[in-house]
């Protein structure tokens, strides 16, 4: 079914100079408007060979540093990480008809940090992270029960701590675009480029 875009427009004057702020000032648009999980974000990365996968996976921090999210460091997109430490964000926020892309370099956040989130997290949450071995093949669900049970009975009334194998990582950005629908398909994109003495280049983008 096709959609013609009709909300607003997008201009370079529209935008704040630093692309960081600009995310902020649209994520708390989204936040505003009532968007269910505006912080879920679609995390692109390739393998070894160059063959890409996506996923979706929740933001949890976003600064002059990056973006930063969690994860199983042995997961699917762990190796390819470790492969290749680049990857692609995107958020889509379909009711305001407007979309962020990231591009960026990938490095993991502090063990400090890691630990830090890990300790507010739901406890199911972290039971979870110690149960799964993310992206491997099982034999059934109640394998995931079972090991799950275990571990309740083994951390009851202690502290969980963080499993080794999981952690931040930080998508360092070297382009950040801003997408706004228009009519006709003629919609509006605002690129940031970071250049070699890291400030930003902005340019408009035809669509």
């Amino acid at each position: 079914m096709r959609r013609d875009y009709t909300l607003a427009g997008l201009d370079i004057t529209d935008v704040l100079p630093d692309p960081v702020r600009q995310f902020h000032r649209w994520f708390d648009d989204a936040r505003t408007a009532g968007l269910p999980e505006p912080n879920a974000m679609h995390l692109a990365t390739v393998d070894a060979a160059g063959k890409p996968a996506g996923r979706i996976v929740l933001l949890k921090e976003a600064d002059e540093t990056g973006f930063v999210f969690y994860t199983n460091y042995e997961s699917r997109k762990g190796h390819e990480l470790a492969a290749h430490p680049v990857a692609a964000l995107t958020f889509f926020y379909v009711e305001l008809e407007r979309q962020i892309r990231i591009e960026g370099t990938v490095e993991k956040v502090s063990a400090e940090e890691s630990d830090a989130y890990f300790a507010v997290r739901p406890r199911g949450s972290q039971i979870g992270a110690w149960v799964s071995h993310q992206s491997d093949a099982i034999a059934g669900r109640e394998v995931l029960e079972q090991r799950q049970r275990e571990l309740e009975a083994q951390f009851a009334d202690q502290a969980i701590p963080r499993p080794p194998h999981w952690g931040g990582y930080r998508v360092i950005p070297t382009v950040i675009e801003f997408w706004q629908g228009r009519p006709g398909r003629l919609h509006d994109r605002i690129q940031f480029t970071k250049t070699a003495d890291n400030s930003w280049q902005i340019a408009r983008l035809s669509p």
